[in-house]
């Protein structure tokens, strides 16, 4: 019965975090339990030392997005990849990743970018429903990069070291990228893509112009991985970084402007605080209650094999992908399965990106995924039709997720080595 209230009222737009932390009020009263659990464990997460990532690297993002970078990066992808049949297909998919990567939100991929790179598209004479279809569906395509924030989230969550995370995300996210790519390059000789001629000059010009965007993910990752910082101290690195290059070295934003940016990226980030603080909170009773115990239990009753688990798991992920902010299912789905995922010895870094994949196509996947509303309205397109363009890059993104469930060392062998 409260399961049900709370859905009718989520459904009816109270804030998520203030179902979850009646829910967890409601359920901690009923077991006679002191409420003054629910607010120790909300305390709890700011003892998470990865938690001063989310917000840094959320600021870094927006800095991004607030300047040129993206056309400096559009520029520099086209001098590289413009003499490719569909290179500029290619160009896109490469640059969404990496923007949707730095910025870890698909929508602001495809509002900040679709209106650089639809037209760039279409000037190649590719078909109209290719390009739609492609920018779509590339806009969550780098959540598995780092420094993706849903991947921050689920290390926290699942108590699972974030930095082996990111290392864990960059074979499977090159995996989709590459599916794309292909497709892409398939589709420019089909049509008869015109190349791009591009110039030795362009090249290095074009370098030079993105050269500070593209040494961001070096010093990232370079820092982390050389095992001279960690990641709270990266994301920190990386705000500075930013802030320095926008405003001091491309003077692309004003002192002036910095205030409302930082709003605007902490307005996001204390929404995912408030939300991550009552799903712990809930958490801990659901723990408690063992229900995760028990839905195990019930599984494999039901449920022997475990490549029949891992369908199911990847079909309920999809269906709560495309109903279900990204960071809400984080918060809320990946306590219930983690437990039953290790039972039938599924590690859980690779279930975090199983995971994860399963929720960026879930973006895209009608009838409801979030990319599909927000290309329409960006390209003022009806979004039937945004479903009948997403369809063919969907099936190569779900080929490549039964790779990704199936070949679990294609996202360990990088973390064991």
């Amino acid at each position: 019965m409260s399961s049900l209230l709370a859905t009718l009222a989520a459904l009816a737009g109270v804030p998520l975090f203030v179902v979850i932390s009646a829910m967890a009020i409601l359920h901690f009263s009923i077991a006679e339990i002191d409420l003054t659990v629910v607010f120790i464990e909300m305390y709890r997460i700011a003892e998470t030392p990865t938690l001063t990532a989310i917000p840094l690297f959320a600021l870094t993002g927006f800095l991004l997005a607030e300047s040129g970078a993206s056309a400096r990066l559009v520029r520099f992808s086209q001098a590289l990849l413009g003499w490719l049949p569909g290179g500029l297909a290619i160009m896109a998919i490469i640059v969404c990743a990496l923007f949707t990567a730095l910025t870890g939100a698909s929508g602001m991929t495809i509002v900040a970018l679709g209106g650089l790179l639809l037209p760039a598209l279409r000037q190649q004479r590719l078909p109209d429903s290719f390009s739609l279809g492609l920018i779509t569906t590339s806009g969550s395509l780098g959540l598995l990069f780092p420094p993706s924030l849903p991947l921050i989230i689920y290390g926290i969550v699942s108590e699972t070291p974030v930095d082996k995370l990111f290392i864990a995300g960059i074979a499977p996210g090159l995996l989709l990228v590459g599916a794309l790519s292909c497709y892409s390059l398939f589709q420019g000789r089909r049509c008869a893509a015109p190349e791009r001629p591009t110039g030795w000059r362009e090249l290095p010009q074009a370098f030079v112009a993105c050269s500070w965007e593209l040494l961001l993910p070096v010093v990232i990752f370079g820092g982390i991985y050389g095992g001279i910082i960690a990641v709270s101290e990266a994301a920190a690195l990386s705000a500075l970084y930013a802030l320095v290059v926008v405003v001091l070295i491309r003077r692309e934003i004003s002192i002036g402007q910095l205030p409302k940016i930082i709003c605007d990226s902490m307005v996001l980030v204390g929404g995912i605080f408030v939300v991550l603080a009552a799903a712990m909170a809930y958490t801990n009773y659901l723990i408690d209650a063992e229900i995760p115990t028990r839905l195990l239990a019930y599984i494999e009753t039901h449920i022997s094999s475990r490549l029949l688990f891992l369908i199911l798991l990847n079909v309920f992920l999809l269906a709560v992908g495309c109903m279900i902010d990204m960071f809400s299912a984080l918060l809320i789905v990946v306590p219930l399965i983690l437990p039953i995922a290790e039972a039938y010895d599924v590690h859980p870094i690779h279930l975090g990106i199983i995971f994860l994949t399963n929720l960026e196509i879930g973006y895209s996947t009608p009838p409801v995924g979030l990319n599909l509303f927000i290309a329409s309205i960006r390209f003022e397109q009806p979004v039937h039709r945004l479903y009948r363009v997403s369809l063919p890059f969907l099936l190569i993104l779900l080929a490549c997720l039964v790779v990704i469930t199936y070949w679990a060392d294609l996202s360990l062998f990088l973390v064991e080595s």
